[in-house]
């Protein structure tokens, strides 16, 4: 191997073992040695650093690095979800958003929303920053959005408030006592017929992948891996009764994106 291959070899390894250790850091890293510290419970207890801090925010919400976690499926996941809204009747009423998400799916949500009539969007989030931070996208749409800081396993609003509800790869990070409490509010949101659309991480079918994504979780997200088989939410949501739930995969089945209408 010529000189030129090895030095770039080992900046590539090196590149990528540094970005692996800043994830592990701001993620599991991070809730390990905060379980370690005193006080170390409440709401938040679970929340990354990544996701609390403003900084730390600023730095990761870049598009391209974004849509590589996501093995470049974010798009067609938010187009998914956009679709669905874009065939709902949303005229005059009220779409939720429960948590922030990185990348655009809250500035395409909010669009969709708005198009389609929608009265008001709002935005709930149990982390300040994260709402100063999308309101930093929505400049567009000033007057027709509500930030709330609000915990999507116990949110405040009243019964039925939303026609649609969606909710972005927030129940892989959630302890697995919460992800059905958050379920079952996002319901309690809905009013009857409305939609949850719901992303996620799916067990996939290629061993291959199965084995990387095993790993993945396994270091950096091992609450997620729940959500193949315990913690299926679509198997909650049929537990719970009242939904109409339809799943639709991609990727080799390594995302799944549920689409739940209240009875």
């Amino acid at each position: 191997m010529s000189p030129w291959m090895t030095n770039a070899a080992f900046a590539l390894f090196f590149v990528l073992a540094a970005t692996g250790l800043f994830f592990f850091v701001v993620t599991r890293g991070a809730l390990l040695m905060r379980g370690l510290s005193a006080g170390a419970g409440g709401d938040k207890s679970h929340v990354y650093p990544i996701y609390s801090n403003m900084r730390l925010i600023k730095l990761v919400d870049f598009q391209p690095i974004i849509s590589a976690i996501l093995l470049f499926q974010y798009k067609r996941l938010v187009s998914h979800i956009v679709a669905g809204l874009g065939r709902s009747d949303l005229e005059g009423k009220k779409v939720l958003i429960t948590s922030c998400a990185f990348g655009n799916v809250i500035p395409r949500v909010v669009d969709a929303a708005v198009r389609g009539g929608a009265e008001r969007v709002l935005i709930a989030d149990i982390i300040p920053n994260e709402l100063a931070h999308a309101r930093s996208k929505l400049g567009s749409f000033a007057g027709k959005v509500d930030y709330i800081e609000d915990n999507a396993t116990e949110m405040k609003h009243a019964e039925g408030a939303a026609a649609a509800n969606v909710i972005f790869f927030l129940l892989h990070e959630l302890p697995h006592d919460l992800k059905g409490q958050a379920l079952r509010e996002a319901g309690r949101m809905l009013a009857p017929g409305g939609k949850l659309y719901l992303a996620e991480f799916h067990r996939p079918e290629l061993w291959v992948l199965r084995a990387l994504s095993w790993t993945y979780f396994k270091v950096f997200e091992p609450l997620g891996l729940a959500l193949w088989d315990t913690h299926d939410p679509l198997d909650c949501l049929r537990d719970m009764g009242g939904w109409e739930c339809e799943r639709t995969t991609c990727f080799f089945g390594n995302f799944q994106i549920i689409t739940a209408t209240k009875r």
